[in-house]
């Protein structure tokens, strides 16, 4: 009896780890780090019943460089049993979550060959849609390990929309593969991911640092590089100030367009397009602008 007692035991704790903890409202609550990841996720979860994704930071929230965790941000992740992380250095205070709530790493797949800012990991690898595939998959495959009671779920979801995202590949690869011009200047280190994909050339960043003006020699660094170039272009980004690019243009007679590193946005399941979406408005302004 004792046997048999201590073998159950052993069962209902193997069944107990495999499975997701759910809270007590009986549903999974998955939290994302920040908007690109919940794009990620919600659209492996769906509309699965009984799982909840909710997004961690407020929609005007931008990379998260340096993010710092406010109070009701805390009180979400009490109450979560999954948190999903972009990585890389990207979520720089993972040391204060607690320790029993499992963390999805979306950048752990070894097939995301990483690049450097200086001595520092660039952690902006959603901008590549090769890369954000490699999320997709990887962050599927972790709530599969987790939440083995929907994993078949997820899998036919990641794959829908891993189907998604290689159409919109294709389609953006047709269109900027071959534009005549190759030169850009970013507003900040977002987008080296996307121009390693197709093939752009990132000849000078306006902002090395987002929301910090750039010095005098930094500012006049760049207007020489613009000034050399056959098309002049300045890319700013929606979530911050266009002021140093406004001052660049002056002195060049550059034009100013928008590109969008889809770090912001409202968090609801109505917008789990919004990727493929942005990514589009991203290559008819280049088309436009490098014509």
């Amino acid at each position: 009896m004792k046997k048999i007692f201590l073998l159950a035991l052993t069962v209902l704790i193997f069944c107990t780890g495999c499975g997701g903890e759910k809270k007590d409202d009986g549903k999974l609550k998955i939290v994302t780090s920040f908007y690109p990841i919940y794009l990620e996720t919600i659209n492996i979860v769906g509309n699965i019943d009984g799982v909840e994704v909710v997004n961690l930071t407020k929609p005007q929230t931008g990379c998260l460089h340096d993010y710092q965790l406010t109070t009701e941000d805390m009180k979400t992740l009490e109450t979560a049993d999954i948190f999903v992380v972009n990585g890389l250095g990207m979520e720089n205070f993972l040391d204060k979550v607690t320790k029993n709530l499992k963390i999805v790493d979306a950048s752990q797949s070894e097939e995301i060959y990483l690049l450097k800012d200086g001595e520092e990991i660039n952690p902006h690898v959603w901008l590549s849609i090769t890369y954000a595939m490699q999320q997709v998959k990887e962050i599927q495959r972790q709530l599969c390990e987790i939440d083995p009671e929907h994993a078949a779920q997820y899998k036919d979801n990641a794959f829908k929309y891993l189907n998604e995202l290689s159409d919109l590949r294709y389609e953006m690869h047709f269109e900027l593969d071959n534009l005549p011009n190759k030169n850009i200047v970013t507003f900040h280190e977002a987008f080296p991911y996307f121009a390693t994909e197709f093939k752009l050339n990132i000849a000078g960043v306006i902002e090395r640092e987002p929301g910090t003006e750039p010095t005098p020699q930094e500012l006049a660094d760049t207007i020489k590089i613009v000034n050399s170039l056959p098309v002049k272009v300045l890319f700013t980004e929606p979530q911050y100030s266009p002021k140093s690019a406004e001052t660049i243009a002056r002195e060049t007679g550059a034009k100013i367009f928008t590109l969008d590193p889809i770090t912001t946005g409202e968090a609801k399941f109505e917008n789990k397009d919004d990727y493929q979406n942005k990514m589009r408005q991203n290559m008819n302004t280049l088309i436009e602008a490098l014509q």
